[in-house]
């Protein structure tokens, strides 16, 4: 079966490997054009571009599917098409190009957590179960029929990052059945069912850290921001980032956002119990332990992060 594969991030090249290692014919890769990456904004290749580089595959760089890039998708006569975290929508007029349609791998549930940020928002929330699906796209925001599932526990540590990188290889393997399925002609699509929640793009001011919210919640949000947009507060006008806390229940509540010491903990007080910082990185210097921070501090009497 001869398949497109549209995808962007680290998180699709999984899947480009496993439909190449299912024996399937990628007859092209869809990915969103070379960006400025790191201090220096140099142009670098997404990296489903490097991977399709280096298994010598056709690569079409689009931000857009507009009636060009179509017509380039329509010239490699895809049977069906897989995409994984292309970053950009799908027109009709390229939708029915594929006799088999679009298969779009998604990391939840759905209908839970529709949109580009379901893994980040889902420990936000606090979800024990999350998972990932495939399912045929149409023109709505991730509203298709639902062909393969599978499901994974978030664990108590896990960082939006850690997790979204153990779907990635799950759900790989989810997308090479799936398309197995489809061309053994045993697919049965299913509508979704279920409550409907939305997962719009983090941006940054969804990793500031709100230290009235209880020390759950905090640690929560900490971790769904990791390792993008990142965790941060602020202390004297000036932004400080967070790697994942501690929540330390045993601790004596404290001030919300006021810091202080306990042994060779740093601990910051919430809603309800302190949490412990575990690294931290002031404007303009390297990521660092709490502790090195704390010391570089004149006192930690008057230390409260707002």
């Amino acid at each position: 079966m001869r398949v497109l594969f549209a995808g962007t991030p680290a998180v699709a090249v999984p899947s480009l490997d496993a439909l190449i290692a299912a024996g399937f014919d990628v007859v092209a890769v869809l990915t969103r054009p070379d960006a400025p990456i790191g201090r220096k904004r140099v142009l670098t290749p997404s990296p489903v571009a490097v991977r399709a580089a280096e298994l010598g595959l056709e690569v079409i760089h689009a931000t857009r599917v507009d009636d060009a890039v179509t017509a380039r998708i329509a010239a490699v006569r895809p049977d069906v098409a897989a995409i994984v975290a292309y970053g950009g929508l799908v027109p009709r007029a390229a939708l029915d190009i594929p006799p088999h349609g679009w298969i779009n791998l998604h990391f939840s549930l759905l209908p839970a957590w529709r949109g580009a940020a379901p893994v980040q928002r889902a420990v936000i929330a606090g979800d024990d179960i999350t998972g990932a699906v495939t399912f045929l796209l149409e023109e709505g925001l991730d509203t298709g029929p639902v062909i393969g599932t599978l499901t994974e526990s978030v664990r108590p540590d896990d960082t939006s990052g850690a997790l979204l990188e153990r779907l990635s290889h799950s759900g790989a393997v989810l997308l090479a059945q799936t398309l197995s399925a489809v061309e053994s002609g045993s697919a049965s699509p299913r509508p979704q069912q279920g409550e409907v929640s939305l997962a719009p793009k983090l941006a940054i001011d969804d990793g500031r850290i709100d230290w009235s919210a209880p020390a759950l919640s905090v640690g929560r949000r900490a971790r769904g921001v990791t390792p993008e947009p990142g965790a941060w507060t602020t202390l004297d006008g000036q932004r400080l980032k967070l790697e994942p806390v501690r929540l330390r229940p045993e601790a004596a509540a404290q001030v919300p956002g006021k810091v202080a010491l306990d042994g060779k903990s740093v601990l910051v007080g919430t809603g309800s119990h302190p949490v412990e910082l575990t690294r931290v990185q002031p404007a303009g210097k390297k990521m660092m332990s709490a502790a090195d921070w704390a010391r570089g501090q004149a006192s930690l009497e008057s230390v409260v992060f707002e």
